[in-house]
């Protein structure tokens, strides 16, 4: 059966744009939500994603990967507004980014609860809140069966992470918002040592090219001090968390190297960063060297001697513009309202001072508008002001530029790479300067950059890999080899072992299902003798625990004298017993219209159909003496038939001379002028003419099966004995035919005194051969069949090759088996390492374990 499962990637937002992002992956009938933003360029339901285009109680896992609110503002409506309560969704995200993720969303309700458009409530808070479960970095996780992630270091913000997706194999890596350059407290992005099937990356700076670290903090402190030296005010709009941070120590670091600075204050004028100071110092562990390294010589690198926070009186921003020169942080980076947005309309008319923009600016933001230069610029109450300060821009937003994106890009070679969190012009020139790059080097890589609600579907075709372990993992195996053994599927994961590891791998046990078939018939038990090993050569025969009269055929097959006119089959189940206790009761039931029964029992005598035919079949086995000379017989008329004349050869041996080994005889086939001799020990041809050799071979093989009975031809069990622990023997060949096949025997523990029929009397508990009255029916003039089968059903049709049935976490698995061309050897009765398998519940099921597996899963 082709498996060719489709994963379809739909964005609900940042989808060739910078803002609200939320991105779905749906995979095998699972659903994984990739963070769930605002817009920041809109208020309201406006600036959610468009959330109505999903089934939020099918979502299993909502991943956040850092606390912006253009990446996680939105979750909280998600969780109390949409039916995601419905389902059993869960929401992830790392340790430091729930802790910030709090104050973050409390200033988000407090700034939006003026207005009459306010996204939810501060109870619905704190009830998202609750429901969020932190995870650390490359802690592997599974919220579903089927599914696993694991977060890896993203740079950007605290927190921040990439999370590699595993969905029933295949692999997804999201890189949310991330750096690849270190900074003064973060380390850089990770790239995961697995290589993902697809990339979904943003795209942010497109082919634009920042400037290096170094050089853009000396032009950021020389800009801030130019604007102090002509006695200014320095803006530096900046969200409250992330970038902020880093701002603040390149100041207090610089301020320290400037004493001329020490009476110009750095102001930052956020309640919320200084909340959240404690968690930058709970989570020094999560930061890069340096900063670790300042904290173990005590010396916190957050603990700021320059900086002060703004005074709480009302008016506090006019207060500041009126005053001597300094530099505020002030909130939010878009200056789309609040303390941002109120200092710039103070300083905006006077040409001293400055505003700094320090991070990507959203289109559509007073921040990106302001860039332009105008002439004027609206306040927050409509009316025009006349923009006399200076607007510079240096970039410290953490998202990496062209040569950043393209070397991460090609080290984590995926074969499919989705573009998101960029505006359109900027995807569209990184993805026509990747594919060149790729084309360059005649790569085939796909770039794919949708639009929002754009259903990008990508199709694999990809291969399985089952791990063996247990007592199959004990020898490697070697190439060619065939590894048998059972084949087990839990969450889309596989795994091959021996049925004795059941229990201790998968939690399973073993069990057999025995299958009982009465038979009313008119006819004797030495007449169904007769015609049985007319069929399959030899009949073992004896009487069970209940001293009823019992014969086996080919090992596998009870046939039961459970009364005067009732014949009992009984088997242990699987593929190949079930075929031959078909044809053994296909053949049961016609003894009583077979010509040879007929004339049989043809005689002067009372009318009865129960005497015992007075010789054996002819194609039975027999253990006289000249059974080997007419199985040589019938062996070399089969030759003659193809080759013409054969000649029976034993070797002269002189009297003086004493072999090392007894001569062996042999058929000597002439054929033109060249010699073929098959060692009738051995069953080997030589002859110096290779294609007479092969053609004998060829011949001689089905010769074998021609003149051989079924049981000599196949073993298919142990023999009838008393002790259950007999190890179960190989189907194997007969390998000549002037001897009688030798029949498995048992351990010595097992070892019984033989009845006068030369079996012994099985002693086995747990099979119970009590039969209901109404299960016997008599029909005159026939046969009649009744199922009375233990622990599984008859089915109505056998299907060929084994099936194994593992029954687990509410997924039913088959590993079927290739058809068997020989019966397999299958345990004595009551052998407790027999074919079956079921779960903990004493459910029981097919299940044979001796053939190579076929996988068929059944969800």
């Amino acid at each position: 059966m082709a498996d060719v499962p489709t994963l379809s990637i739909m964005l609900l937002g940042a989808g060739q744009e910078v803002g609200r992002s939320c991105c779905v992956l749906q995979y095998r009938g699972r659903t994984i939500v990739c963070d769930a933003g605002v817009h920041p360029a809109y208020s309201g339901i406006a600036s959610l994603p468009f959330i109505d285009e999903l089934d939020w109680s099918t979502v299993d896992v909502i991943l956040i990967t850092h606390f912006h609110l253009d990446h996680a503002a939105a979750l909280t409506y998600i969780t109390e507004k949409t039916n995601f309560r419905d389902g059993k969704g869960k929401v992830y995200m790392t340790h430091p980014t729930k802790a910030l993720h709090k104050f973050m969303m409390q200033d988000f309700v407090r700034m939006g609860s003026s207005s009459t458009d306010a996204l939810f409530s501060p109870m619905e808070l704190s009830m998202s809140l609750a429901s969020i479960i932190p995870v650390s970095a490359h802690q592997v996780i599974s919220p579903c069966p089927g599914v696993t992630f694991t977060p890896y270091h993203a740079g950007h913000v605290l927190g921040a992470c990439m999370f590699l997706i595993d969905i029933a194999g295949l692999k997804i890596l999201y890189t949310g918002d991330y750096s690849r350059e270190e900074d003064r407290h973060l380390v850089k992005a990770e790239v995961p040592p697995i290589r993902p099937d697809v990339l979904i990356v943003e795209s942010t700076f497109g082919v634009q090219t920042l400037e290096g670290r170094e050089e853009k903090e000396l032009r950021f402190t020389n800009l801030v001090h130019n604007i102090i030296r002509r006695g200014g005010h320095v803006l530096l709009p900046t969200f409250a968390l992330g970038r902020a941070q880093e701002l603040l120590l390149i100041l207090d670091e610089y301020w320290k190297k400037h004493p001329d600075l020490h009476n110009v204050p750095i102001y930052y004028a956020s309640s919320l960063a200084r909340k959240c100071m404690a968690v930058y110092q709970t989570y020094i562990h999560t930061m890069n060297s340096n900063v670790r390294s300042r904290f173990a010589k005590r010396d916190n690198p957050f603990v700021f001697k320059h900086i002060s926070n703004v005074p709480h009186s009302r008016g506090w921003e006019r207060k500041i513009a009126e005053g001597p020169p300094c530099v505020v942080l002030a909130s939010p980076g878009f200056m789309t309202n609040g303390p941002s947005r109120e200092l710039l309309e103070l300083w905006a008319p006077d040409s001293r001072n400055g505003v700094i923009l320090t991070g990507y600016s959203i289109e559509g933001t007073l921040a990106r508008d302001i860039q332009t230069e105008p002439d004027e610029v609206q306040s927050l109450k409509g009316h025009m002001i006349p923009r006399k300060l200076s607007v510079d821009e240096i970039s410290f937003g953490a998202h990496v530029d062209y040569s950043q994106n393209s070397e991460f890009i090609e080290a984590v070679n995926a074969q499919h790479i989705v573009l998101v969190h960029g505006e359109q012009n900027a995807m569209g020139r990184l993805r026509a300067a990747m594919q060149d790059r790729y084309k360059s080097r005649d790569e085939d890589v796909k770039i794919h950059t949708p639009r929002n609600l754009e259903a990008l579907e990508l199709t694999f075709r990809g291969e399985r890999v089952a791990k063996a372990i247990g007592n199959l993992a004990a020898k490697p195996p070697q190439p060619n080899d065939i590894i048998s053994g059972l084949l087990v599927s839990k969450d889309y994961s596989y795994t091959l072992l021996d049925p004795r590891d059941l229990r201790d791998f998968a939690g399973l046990t073993t069990c057999t299902v025995t299958q009982r078939q009465k038979i009313a018939l008119n006819v004797g038990w030495e007449l169904v003798r007769w015609h049985l090993e007319g069929m399959y050569g030899k009949i073992e025969e004896g009487v069970d625990k209940d001293e009823v009269p019992t014969m086996r055929v080919m090992g596998a097959i009870d046939v039961k004298q459970t009364s005067e006119h009732e014949l009992t089959l009984e088997w242990d189940s699987s593929a190949s017993n079930d075929m031959i206790a078909d044809s053994t009761l296909a053949l049961i039931t016609g003894i009583d219209k077979s010509p040879a029964s007929v004339k049989l029992t043809t005689h002067s005598h009372s009318h009865s159909h129960d005497s015992a035919p007075d010789h054996p079949h002819p194609h039975a086995d027999t253990d006289d003496e000249k059974a080997s000379g007419t199985r040589i017989q019938r062996l070399a008329m089969f030759l003659e038939a193809h080759f013409g004349e054969v000649e029976f050869h034993m070797p002269d041996i002189a009297s003086d001379e004493q072999p090392e080994e007894p001569p062996q005889p042999a058929l000597l086939v002439r054929l033109d002028e060249a010699d073929a001799l098959i060692n009738l020990m051995t069953m080997t041809v030589t002859s110096s003419n290779s294609a007479l050799r092969k053609r004998v071979e060829t011949v001689l093989d089905m010769a074998l099966s021609t003149v051989s009975s079924l049981s000599e031809s196949f073993v298919s069990s142990e023999p009838l004995t008393a002790e259950e622990a007999a190890p179960a023997t190989e189907k194997e060949k007969e390998g000549s035919v002037g001897e009688q096949p030798t029949q498995p025997k048992a351990g010595p523990s097992n070892e019984v005194p033989s009845t006068p029929n030369g079996l012994s009397p099985p002693t086995q508990e747990g099979q119970d051969q009590d039969m209901d009255s109404q299960d016997v029916a008599n029909v005159r003039g026939g046969a009649h069949v009744q199922d009375n089968a233990t622990s599984a059903e008859q089915p109505t049709e056998q299907i060929p090759g084994t099936s194994e049935v593992i029954q687990e976490d509410d997924e039913t698995v088959v590993a079927q088996s290739a058809q068997p061309t020989e019966p397999p050897s299958t345990p004595a009765i009551g052998d407790k390492e027999g074919s079956r398998v079921s779960g903990d519940d004493g459910n029981e099921s097919d299940a044979s374990s001796d053939d190579e597996v076929v996988l068929q899963v059944h969800s």
